[in-house]
């Protein structure tokens, strides 16, 4: 079961821009599908991208257009390339991994867009 550490939260002013991480440990993360998930304030977690094993992508309609998830096979690690952020994606972005039964959740990362 891998293990999984996020980075790259912060405040950023609206229509800028962020670039958050997800390390993953362990040789199988290649075949894990990854999601970034968030949480904003009273709100219930919310799937904001996920992209599979195999490289397939898809999004919340929230963030079509604005958000791109990118996986590194190589360095066991996905990103979430978060354009145009509005004040409304405010939330704590959390790292999810599973591959069949297993499953696995990072600490989460702050994200806070205000000016």
């Amino acid at each position: 079961q891998v293990q999984l550490v996020e980075s790259g939260g912060g405040l950023v002013q609206p229509g800028g821009s962020l670039r958050l991480s997800c390390a993953a440990s362990g040789s199988a993360f290649r075949l894990y599908t990854m999601e970034w998930y968030r949480q904003a304030p009273g709100k219930q977690r919310e799937l904001v991208a996920i992209i599979t094993n195999g490289g397939s992508t898809k999004y919340a309609n929230s963030v079509e257009g604005r958000f791109t998830i990118s996986r590194d096979n190589d360095k066991n690690t996905v990103s979430l390339q978060m354009n145009t952020l509005k004040p409304e994606d405010t939330a704590v972005y959390y790292c999810h991994g599973f591959l069949g039964p297993l499953n696995s959740w990072g600490q989460g990362t702050q994200v806070t867009v205000s000016s």
